[in-house]
């Protein structure tokens, strides 16, 4: 049994391609993740993985020089559910 989640954050302070990079591969480096996207047109992070741990993600995020947004809870899209 699966459970493949995709989840996204709203990231503050990305304003170009290293800043989307940095984010990512900091991202990727967690356990479970299997891709990420940063977008900094839209100040997204699209996480997509098993067992996404939210309070990894944002430790992550901050070690690349960002945070999350305050007050932003992940949007979640499921892939699979029991």
């Amino acid at each position: 049994m699966s459970d493949d989640s995709t989840k996204t954050y709203s990231v503050e302070g990305m304003t170009c391609g290293h800043c989307e990079s940095s984010v990512r591969e900091e991202v990727e480096e967690l356990t479970g993740v299997e891709s990420a996207r940063a977008d900094r047109s839209t100040g997204l992070l699209t996480v997509r993985g098993e067992g996404i741990d939210d309070a990894a993600v944002c430790a992550a995020v901050q070690a690349a020089g960002y945070a999350v947004a305050d007050g932003t809870t992940p949007t979640a899209g499921d892939a699979a559910r029991p």
